[in-house]
């Protein structure tokens, strides 16, 4: 579980936080047996499921009720050291927080994976779309969810969207630019 500034422009800024949209993620971390053909890290560890969405800030009260929505109680959660995750272990979290010295390279070496998706996230918003907007980033989010979580499977990607495209009502173009259109989130995930 981490959180990182998504989008924005700086052109004549200088480097920060300008403009940019605060996107939580929930990464599964799952192991491949040793000696398989796809183990590509010696540990064996890849992605597994994501979960992505904007949150308000990096408050306790925003980044758990991201968790909240996102994974089930009980589940392992390691975190960097930031407070806002603190209470995840009253709510029912195995929760471990690293690098609580607050050294970013120690958190790299226990959040690579999702520093992965982030940086794969990022990637593909910049490659594909040349940036977005912060007010459809939500829905940039969710198809980059859709892909990411059904990439091994192609052919069931392309089934799960007929079964959800027929059973969703679509927005109009008035009430999409309008604002009166709210993008859905992954299981009720806070906006």
């Amino acid at each position: 579980m981490d959180e990182a500034y998504v989008g924005g422009r700086t052109r004549g800024e200088g480097r920060g936080v300008h403009h940019k949209t605060l996107v939580a993620a929930a990464v599964e971390v799952r192991h491949r047996g040793p000696g398989t053909a796809q183990d590509k890290r010696k540990d064996g560890r890849y992605a597994g499921r994501v979960r992505l969405s904007i949150v308000e800030d990096r408050s306790a009260e925003s980044l758990t009720g991201f968790v909240e929505a996102a994974v089930m109680p009980g589940t392992l959660i390691i975190t960097d050291d930031w407070n806002g995750y603190a209470s995840l272990r009253k709510r029912g979290y195995d929760h471990h927080a690293i690098a609580e010295c607050g050294d970013p390279e120690v958190a790299e070496e226990f959040l690579p994976i999702i520093h992965l998706v982030f940086s794969n996230l990022k990637t593909w918003l910049n490659g594909i779309h040349h940036g977005v907007s912060a007010k459809h980033l939500q829905a940039y989010l969710n198809e980059f969810t859709f892909r990411f979580n059904r990439r091994f499977y192609p052919f069931n990607a392309f089934r799960s969207l007929l079964g959800i495209a027929g059973g969703v009502e679509s927005p109009t173009f008035a009430e999409l630019y309008s604002g009166q259109w709210v993008h859905p989130t992954c299981r009720g995930c806070v906006r």
